[in-house]
C-alpha cells in the first residue's frame, strides 16, 4: 500500500521542522530552533501513527483474503 495522509503530513512536518531548527541554529535564534525541533518531533509521531495505521490496514486486508479462500 502507498503512504497515507498521516505519513505524508508527518514527513512534511519532520522536514520543515528540521529546516527551521537548522536555520535557528545558524541565526542563533533559540526560539526558532526550539519551534523547529518541536515540529520535527511532532512530524515523527504523526508519521509513525500513519505507518501503524497502514500496517493494521494491510493486516486486515490480508486476513480478509485468507478468510475468503
Amino acid at each position: 500500500m502507498k503512504p497515507n495522509e498521516d505519513e505524508i503530513r508527518g514527513k512534511i512536518d519532520k522536514t520543515a521542522g528540521a529546516a527551521k531548527e537548522k536555520i535557528g541554529q545558524l541565526r542563533g535564534d533559540v526560539n526558532l530552533q526550539e519551534e523547529g525541533a518541536n515540529q520535527r518531533d511532532a512530524g515523527k509521531v504523526e508519521e509513525g501513527f500513519g505507518k501503524a495505521r497502514r500496517k493494521v490496514g494491510e493486516a486486515l486486508r490480508d486476513l480478509g483474503k485468507k478468510i475468503n479462500r
